[in-house]
């Protein structure tokens, strides 16, 4: 009788699982069905239906043809500049914040609890508070409408965030690890490097996917902050979906959404590949 129950059990639950998941994953199989069928299959169909005929052109010409305003070139050009400019903001935010949080959770300092507190404020500040003295200070630099005015925001934008993960594991990491360091002759940078950083790999992880979501689904600072030729994905996206034409091409919109999307699903495939096998290596030494 408890087995019966047990598995009955599990059947609910798994029932609403998959329910769950279907309504989840809807809109996404509606995209990539829209993206695959030509203007006569949308017409003749319905959103839910296969294409009978699969065809790649309606990506072809999101990457390469469509137009985002005047301008006919599809979205390489934004994907591009996305790249260049996720690259360098995710590795030197990233790479501040894990020496932040190095600082100020084994190198404590007077006044470093409120340095912590004036940084932590800056993850509940709201994005549009920062955008007229950001774009005034890009101006002074001299790196107003560029990516790397880009990712100089992005950097700025994503440290606090960055510093507390990083000091928030850091605090649990052993003090005698450091100060064992030290009595050996460790130099402040040599712990960092051969001791706290190759323990980090966890955060790491967590990190660097944190900072590639925020920085490529960002919308707000690339329409503001970027010129005519630095634009990112998010923003030609947007300007490719608004332009207007005697036919509204749903399979080319639906396209661009999954190319502008694809990087960041690669991402969480990935992640959860090295989350995964981390818990199956944990069951297995357990």
């Amino acid at each position: 009788m408890s087995r019966r129950r047990l598995n009955l059990h599990r059947l609910v639950l798994w029932a609403v699982l998959l329910v769950f998941a279907a309504w989840f994953l809807a809109p996404l199989y509606v995209m990539v069905v829209t993206s695959l069928k030509d203007m006569a299959q949308i017409r003749d169909g319905n959103l839910l239906s296969l294409p009978t005929s699969p065809t790649l052109e309606a990506w072809s010409r999101a990457w390469s043809s469509a137009c985002t305003g005047t301008d006919c070139s599809g979205l390489q050009p934004f994907f591009l500049n996305s790249v260049l400019l996720v690259v360098p903001a995710v590795l030197i935010s990233t790479a501040l914040g894990a020496l932040n949080g190095y600082v100020l959770s084994k190198w404590r300092f007077r006044g470093s609890e409120l340095m912590f507190a004036l940084m932590l404020f800056g993850v509940f500040m709201p994005m549009q508070v920062v955008l007229l003295p950001m774009s005034q200070v890009l101006g002074w630099l001299g790196m107003a409408s560029s990516i790397s005015g880009l990712v100089l925001v992005h950097v700025l934008a994503g440290l606090p965030s960055t510093t507390l993960f990083f000091r928030n594991y850091y605090v649990g990491l052993p003090d005698e690890l450091v100060k064992a360091a030290m009595l050996d002759g460790a130099s402040f940078w040599q712990i960092f490097w051969r001791i706290v950083l190759p323990l980090s790999t966890p955060i790491l992880v967590v990190t660097l996917i944190w900072q590639f979501t925020q920085i490529w689904n960002d919308f707000l600072y690339g329409v503001v902050f970027s010129g005519a030729d630095s634009k990112p994905i998010t923003v030609g996206l947007n300007n490719l979906v608004n332009t207007t034409s005697s036919v509204k091409e749903y399979n080319v919109d639906m396209a661009a959404a999954l190319i502008a999307a694809l990087p960041t699903l690669l991402v969480y495939v990935i992640a959860g590949k090295y989350f995964v096998r981390g818990l199956t290596a944990g069951a297995v030494k357990g």
